[in-house]
């Protein structure tokens, strides 16, 4: 378990705050993360990595001379918000564009695409490479939806060397691309990782057995066997591993591959090499030329009991990159000259946002948004272990962290809006951006759209109407629905859409907004029971689908509980104008 915390909530923040402090010949803290803390040449393309903390030496570590220019860094097992990514990047940019690349998981992709969006319209020429080297979480036939683990050392690598190189942008794409496709890995674990202050681990593997195929994020494995000898073990990950190789490479004998023997929290170095005196045998036995190999600690899972190994088929150009110099906090090779290091200044300004003029309809209004929201985070507060419980089942059980850092973003962010004389449009769209911005993950994401249509369609000109409630929650339904999940999927996206669906019959007929809201509240907190039912069909639940069987989902069972808290708070407001 992880023992030395404060408050849990606060860990992620503090962790960096303590990376940043021990590794200042590196980095520097940004908005959002780190970026290099020395001078990269005008003009060169921006290596920019990231993903959940809880990974390390991924993602903070990976960042200096010959690799990446920055990382983005989320909260515990989750993505980081498309704000702290587009902050990230642009510190990191000195003119020749901006390479995003991160592990295949919904939430970094949700968070990674809007922040290239933004960038690009701000001018910053962007591309994105997604890492897919986990051949347990899809068959080879849906590759582009296998996750990335230790293999994003493979990609980051080649594709900062080859910026060093001075290749343009479209080229170290290329190149981070090839080194995807010819990266493979395969994992197993012996035990579950448990998050700061949580009282049980995200899962359990029984005495004896191991899970075969697990995920970084504590996602359980698809197979389960007897605890194996170092030799045994090797000969599975060697076996497996061997069975697909890269389009292109026929056959491997006489290929030349770099190996990544890789530990994920508490399998000890000693232990390690045990297996890979084994592993690097069966490989020169069918007759790999193993180049350049790395043993230890390279993306971790808090103190999880785990051990994946990564096969990088190489050609002249990828091997070029891999044995390329690079010196970065947690991981060093060859001899590179040292950059200058750039002023420790704070280069990064906060602006205070403008408040742009309301009416007092409108001001009126925000201050019962105002209320909703901290009622929302009470709630949420009160629930939050028991939705983490939920998505532990077949997630990482990170929703109830995440959602607690987002909405207490939000009522911070709305207090800050209110006392500047914001209307509910706008109080809404700051809340939103708040809640995106420090929740991270794909929850952040889907709540900073819904509260950001929500807020366009209530403006800041005049009070909101049953009518115009109805037009933002229409909104922001499109806005989740964009993001690619139907209903049936197991996700929010199944309480929202009836939900919705019901709001707007219900004023249609004739109801005012505090009974219309909390008769589709209670269709909502149906659709969210009869999740349990269905198996999911996106995100990190997707491959372990039946062990969710018959729990319900757990952004469905929020978004249940916060349209009903909703309804209590428009209920009291009515009730105080009835009396008045």
């Amino acid at each position: 378990m992880t023992r030395l915390f404060n408050e849990p909530s606060d860990f992620a923040d503090e962790m960096i705050d303590g990376f940043v402090a021990a590794n200042q010949r590196w980095v520097r803290r940004v908005h959002g993360g780190v970026v290099r803390a020395t001078r990269s040449a005008p003009g060169r393309v921006a290596l920019v990595v990231g993903g959940g903390s809880g990974h390390y030496p991924a993602f903070g570590g990976l960042v200096g001379q010959g690799l990446a220019h920055g990382a983005a860094l989320g909260n515990l097992f989750a993505s980081p918000s498309w704000q702290q990514v587009r902050s990230v990047a642009r510190s990191a940019h000195t003119g020749g564009g901006v390479l995003l690349s991160y592990g295949n998981y919904a939430g970094d992709v949700l968070n990674f695409d809007q922040a290239q969006a933004k960038l690009v319209a701000e001018g910053i020429e962007t591309r994105s490479v997604a890492v897919t080297d986990d051949i347990s979480s899809a068959s080879l036939a849906e590759k582009h939806r296998r996750r990335g683990i230790a293999g994003d050392l493979t990609v980051f690598k080649t594709a900062a060397a080859a910026s060093d190189a001075g290749y343009p942008l479209d080229e170290v794409v290329r190149v981070a691309e090839k080194a995807n496709e010819r990266t493979r890995s395969f994992g197993v674990a012996f035990s579950g990782c448990s998050l700061p202050g949580a009282a049980e681990p995200l899962f359990t593997v029984p005495e004896g057995r191991m899970a075969v195929g697990m995920g970084i994020h504590g996602e359980p494995g698809i197979g389960e066997t007897d605890v194996p000898t170092a030799n045994e073990l090797a000969e599975l990950l060697v076996t497996s591993l061997l069975a697909e190789l890269p389009e292109g490479v026929e056959e491997a004998r006489g290929q030349r591959v770099a190996v990544l023997l890789n530990g994920l929290g508490s399998v000890k170095y000693e232990e390690l090499f045990v297996v890979y005196a084994r592993v690097d045998q069966m490989l020169r036995d069918a007759g790999l030329v193993v180049v350049e190999p790395e043993v230890g600690e390279l993306v971790t899972s808090f103190d999880m009991a785990g051990v994946s190994l990564t096969l990088f088929w190489l050609d002249d150009e990828l091997e070029g990159f891999w044995a390329a110099p690079a010196d970065a906090p947690a991981y060093k090779k060859g001899s590179i000259e040292a950059a200058d290091r750039i002023d420790p200044v704070e280069l990064e300004a906060l602006a205070a946002e403008s408040i742009p003029p309301a009416s007092a309809e409108s001001q009126a209004a925000a201050r019962v948004v105002h209320a909703t929201l901290v009622a929302v985070k009470t709630a949420i507060d009160d629930n939050a272990d028991e939705l983490g419980r939920i998505d532990a089942v077949a997630g990482d059980g990170d929703h109830g962290i995440g959602m607690q850092r987002g909405v207490t973003a939000a009522v911070a962010a709305a207090d800050v809006a209110l006392a500047g004389g914001a209307g509910a449009g706008t109080l809404l769209d700051l809340a939103g951006d708040a809640w995106s911005d420090r929740a991270g993950g794909t929850s952040g994401a889907l709540w900073g759209s819904a509260l950001a249509s929500l807020g366009a369609a209530l403006t800041d000109d005049a009070a909101p109407t049953r009518h115009s409630v109805v037009a933002g929650v229409a909104a922001a339904t499109d806005a989740i629905l964009e993001f690619g999940a139907t209903v049936g999927d197991k996700t929010m996206v199944d309480v929202l859409v009836p939900f919705s669906t019901a709001l707007g019959s219900a004023v249609e007929a004739g109801g005012d907004l505090p009974t219309a809201w909390a008769a589709a509240a209670e269709t909502a907190v149906e659709a969210a029971a009869a999740t349990a039912d269905l198996l999911p069909k996106m995100g990190r639940a997707r491959p372990h689908a039946e062990k969710s069987l018959g729990t319900p989902d757990a952004g469905a069972t929020s978004l249940g509980l916060i349209t009903r808290t909703v309804a209590r708070v428009l209920d009291e407001h009515a009730s105080v104008h009835r009396a008045s």
